[in-house]
């Protein structure tokens, strides 16, 4: 069985499949005479992906796309698994990198996540696959290399200055994956949130008595009034930040 999470792969094959270009292997050793590179592999992979979904990335569906046979695909990679590594790195190493050195602090922390925030809206699959053993190809190290520099030079040691980057990227996930749900519940249900809410409020209103439950009662009708629903993934996201911002500046205060 593929389990679909990060590094679940023979770990040799993946580093080389990982850093190829800088091995020198720019195609595969074996493989078809007329042959396809790594690369439109990987890029096939990544538009099903995102097309369909990662259920639809299989070797078969893969191959299809590129014109090819299906056991002609295990000539260029091993497997799922080392697959979905190579398209994690992928979309890592196409991220934009604005340079972040002339840049105040707070808004290179913003730029930072906004990056990454893009990157789950184009890929929302990458959202699904646990990465606590993350590919450590050369897409991730730029990435990882490029965002330190938000926290570089603030008076933070190594570990803090890894531990906020880490906070935001946690951070970033967790209201992208809040985000991906909502919409998909909107897309299953054919209705907004707001249509929901309007069409279940009588049926609520039947069981919910607002003199036993008055802070929620009042709170929730603020805060649903304001976002038009019970939850708003954009305003989590940038009162979240803003709070992540806060709590940073007084870290690097001190």
């Amino acid at each position: 069985m593929v389990v679909e999470r990060s590094s679940a792969g023979d770990p040799g094959r993946t580093l080389e499949l990982l850093w190829r270009h800088e091995l020198g292997e720019r195609s595969p050793q074996r493989g078809p005479r007329k042959g396809l590179s790594i690369d439109q592999v990987v890029d096939a992979a990544i538009e099903l992906a995102d097309a369909d979904g990662l259920a639809a990335v299989t070797m078969r569906r893969v191959a299809e796309r590129l014109g090819v046979s299906t056991m002609s695909m295990y000539t260029y990679v091993p497997g799922k698994a080392e697959l979905l590594d190579l398209m994690l790195d992928g979309i890592y190493q196409r991220m934009p990198r604005e340079p972040l050195v002339d840049l105040p602090w707070r808004e290179r922390v913003v730029e930072v996540a906004a990056r990454n925030r893009e990157l789950y809206r184009l890929h929302p699959w990458a959202l699904r696959v646990p990465t606590s053993r993350p590919p450590l190809g050369p897409g991730l190290i730029t990435k990882y290399e490029h965002e330190l520099g938000a926290f570089l030079d603030l008076g933070l040691d190594d570990v803090a200055i890894d531990s906020a980057l880490t906070l935001v990227l946690d951070f970033v996930r967790s209201t992208a994956l809040a985000a991906a749900e909502s919409e998909a519940a909107q897309r299953d249900s054919a209705t907004t949130d707001e249509q929901w809410w309007h069409t279940n409020a009588p049926l609520l209103a039947e069981v919910f008595d607002p003199a036993k439950y008055p802070n929620a009662a009042r709170i929730g009708a603020a805060a649903g009034a304001e976002h038009r629903a019970a939850h708003s993934p954009h305003h989590a996201y940038e009162f979240g930040l803003g709070r992540i911002i806060d709590g940073l500046a007084a870290l690097i205060d001190d």
